[in-house]
């Protein structure tokens, strides 16, 4: 499976929410200037939800573009042990564009967004992914025993609140093609019967 990355340069941006990032499997490095000394709470607690998925890197040096140069050879040694890996660089500034397109032409794939919610491409939507939030949708049925949504309506609401209320339509629609498809549930005149494993 590809390793996605979220680097952020919180010199630059400091990130106000990233729950939508709940559910995938993103591997966050927050790189910290020297003179920041402090991180602010509503930040720690949004990311305090990835748990040991979220590394804080602060760097040693001052100077011009110190934070910029630790991004960038993270990125390179990442890319080197993580093959195939996906990295998505949070940041306003547009200095690190030629390495984008550099890193891009190299066949690794870089893209970088001003805020962690400011671009859509941050929820991929590859069949890798699908799969993924299939898994954790029946997981999560599976543990509702009698309680599963009965209707077509309340379980496209279970698995958007499974997901932080963060899908889009088209996402829900998906998600329930993909569980019809795997046998895991069947719907008829709206109500949903499910052949979960026990």
């Amino acid at each position: 499976m590809k390793t996605d990355f979220v680097l952020v340069d919180f010199e630059n941006v400091q990130p106000k929410s990233g729950t939508f990032l709940h559910g995938v499997p993103y591997k966050i490095k927050v790189f910290v200037g020297a003179k920041q000394a402090k991180v602010p709470l509503e930040v720690v607690r949004t990311l305090q939800a990835f748990g040991p998925s979220v590394e804080y890197i602060q760097i040693d040096g001052h100077g011009k573009n110190a934070l910029d140069f630790h991004i960038a050879y993270y990125i390179g040694r990442l890319a080197a042990q993580n093959p195939g890996a996906r990295f998505h660089l949070i940041s306003n500034d547009t200095g690190f564009d030629p390495l984008i397109k550099h890193l891009t032409a190299q066949g690794i794939s870089c893209q970088r967004s001003k805020s962690l919610g400011a671009t859509a491409s941050l929820q991929p939507s590859d069949s890798e992914l699908d799969l993924e939030r299939v898994d954790a949708v029946i997981a999560n049925l599976a543990k509702r025993k009698a309680a599963k949504p009965r209707t077509l309506k309340t379980l496209r609401s279970t698995i958007n609140a499974l997901f932080a209320n963060q899908l889009s339509e088209r996402d829900l629609d998906l998600l329930v093609e993909r569980l019809t498809d795997r046998g895991a549930i069947d719907i008829s005149d709206g109500k949903v019967h499910y052949h979960l494993s026990p």
